[in-house]
This record gives structure tokens, C-alpha cells and sequence, in this order.
């Protein structure tokens, strides 16, 4: 870690590099989609994640003591299995840029359940930043071209696994924080990717539909989904955080729903006025409900994260 206040161009380098991975994460889901079904993409996922992360954390196994496995395995169901799967359904009825705004909410749901759950004290200027979020995230599931209101329920699958995310990083924090970052997300993935990879194989079509005709494309995105941006930005955010502090690291949470929104419109995605401004609402009350003293909990990403 750095001794002053300034970091290292190479921390903004993989910052940027971190935000081109998770922001294109959810453009990543809508190529999936394509050949692949939402819970086929979800196992992929997982499972591809799990197994190269494998060779990382064999060695760690030896740190995990009794108590520490039942929490890995709610850490890896929680924080990974069911997100997994609750993004590609979502995703078959939302646009990639939209999911991708939405899920900056998980700073704010992370504040909300530690407050309620486990006894941490919100200030005025947090309850004001969930205030914010929440309305803004009004503003941008209900737009519409026409400006009629359009409440689009698939977007409630993205905010309740905003919720799974912040619920795990309580877990991490009040449960398991002997361990490292790596140790648990690895270690939890791994334990995620066994069912994950027999529902693949044993409970989809997989084997069928990835010999389809134009099934490549799917595939490959699936993969480089797991792979790069489950396990591969894992790896770089530890480095980060490494180089400087958690509390420089997760300014990546408002670099996310921007790329994804512009890779999104590149893709051909329509994005209005009403959407841009509930996105710069979502953006300015995670940034309300993280400022000053939240460094354990300040937004840190999931593998959509």
C-alpha cells in the first residue's frame, strides 16, 4: 500500500481496467442470452469462475477451521449463486445499461441491512442517500419512450440481488473477517461452482444448445463473464486495495453503471432523459450514503461483480 494520499498511476490504471471489466459484465449476460438460457448463463458463470479460481485457493484451505465453512457456503450462495442467476433472468427483460445502473444500489442496500440487521447506526446523511437512491431508481424503471409509467418487475430481480450483495458483505464483515478477501471469495465460489456446474450439466440443455449454430458468441461471453469478471477482477481489486485502501478501490462503483450504460448504447440500446436522470440520482445517493467513514462497507462490488 502506498505511504501517502496520492495513488500509483498503476492504481488507476487497474481501476479503469476494473470498471471496463464489471461495467461490461451485464453486456457480457445480454450476449449470453442470445443461445443460452438465463439459468444456463447463471451456472456457466459460476461454475467457470469457480474452477479458475481453483488453483489460487487450494492452499488457503488449510486457514478454513470448522466454524468457517457453513458461512463460505452462505458467502458463496448469497453473494454469488443466486445473483447469478437473478441477473440473467432480469436481463432477458431489461436492458444491459439499465442492470447495470441498478446494481450500484448495492452500497445502499449493504447501509440498509446493516442498520437493520446488524446494529450499525445510520447518520442523516446516509438516510438521505438511501433516500435519493431509492427514487431514483423509481425514475429509472419506470421510463418509458412516451413517458408513460411503465414499472418494469424484472427489475425487482436486480434489486433484491443488490440486496444479496449487501447482506453478504455484512456476512464478511460481522462473520468472517479473520479471513481474507481472497481467501473468502475464492474458497466460497469454489463451494458455489459444485451445484453450479451438476445443474449445468445434469439440469439444462447445455450440452445440446452449445452445439447450435451461433451458440460461440454466447459461449465465449459467458466464459470471459466468469473467468474475467468474476474471478479475474477479484484478483485485481485485492491488488488495488493492496496499492491503496478499500476507500479509493470502491469509487469503482460509480465507474460501472457508466460504462455499462455506454456500451449499452453502442450496442443499440435506447436510453432517455428519464433514465439519465435517475442514474445521476442512483450515483449521488451512493455517494451521500458512503461518504465519511465507511471504508469496510463503502460499496465494495460484487461480481457484477
Amino acid at each position: 500500500m502506498t505511504t501517502n494520499n496520492t495513488p500509483p498511476l498503476s492504481a488507476w490504471l487497474l481501476l479503469g481496467l476494473l470498471a471496463l471489466i464489471w461495467g461490461s459484465s451485464f453486456l457480457l449476460i445480454k450476449k449470453g442470452l442470445i443461445a443460452f438460457g438465463p439459468m444456463e448463463v447463471g451456472a456457466l458463470r459460476i461454475s467457470s469462475a469457480g474452477i479458475v479460481l481453483a488453483p489460487f485457493i487450494a492452499r488457503r484451505l488449510n486457514k478454513i477451521t470448522r466454524k468457517h465453512w457453513l458461512k463460505l457456503a452462505s458467502v458463496g450462495l448469497v453473494g454469488s449463486l443466486i445473483p447469478a442467476f437473478m441477473f440473467a433472468i432480469a436481463q432477458t427483460q431489461l436492458a444491459s445499461g439499465v442492470t447495470g445502473v441498478l446494481n450500484a444500489l448495492t452500497p445502499i442496500a449493504t447501509l440498509v441491512i446493516g442498520s437493520l440487521f446488524f446494529h450499525q447506526k445510520a447518520r442523516v446523511a446516509q438516510v438521505i442517500g438511501v433516500g435519493i437512491g431509492l427514487f431514483g431508481t423509481l425514475l429509472l424503471v419506470t421510463a418509458s419512450a412516451n413517458g408513460s409509467w411503465d414499472f418494469n418487475l424484472y427489475a425487482l430481480l436486480v434489486m433484491a440481488a443488490t440486496v444479496c450483495y449487501g447482506l453478504n458483505l455484512n456476512l464478511i464483515k460481522h462473520k468472517i473477517s479473520d479471513l481474507s478477501p481472497l481467501t473468502i471469495t475464492g474458497i466460497s465460489l469454489l463451494m458455489a461452482a459444485v451445484p453450479a456446474t451438476v445443474y449445468l450439466f445434469a439440469g439444462t440443455e447445455f450440452i445440446a444448445q452449445v452445439q447450435q449454430p451461433g451458440a460461440v458468441l454466447s459461449l465465449f461471453s459467458v466464459l470471459a463473464l466468469g473467468i474475467a469478471g468474476t474471478a479475474g477482477a477479484l484478483v485485481i481489486f485485492n491488488h488495488v486495495v493492496q496499492l491503496t485502501n478499500t476507500v479509493f478501490t470502491s469509487s469503482v462503483t460509480y465507474l460501472i453503471p457508466v460504462v455499462a450504460v455506454l456500451l449499452g448504447v453502442l450496442d443499440g440500446e435506447a436510453f432517455w432523459l428519464q433514465q439519465g436522470v435517475g442514474m445521476l440520482a442512483i450515483l449521488v445517493g451512493v455517494w451521500f450514503a458512503n461518504r465519511k467513514g465507511r471504508p469496510g462497507l463503502a460499496g465494495i462490488p460484487q461480481k457484477e461483480q
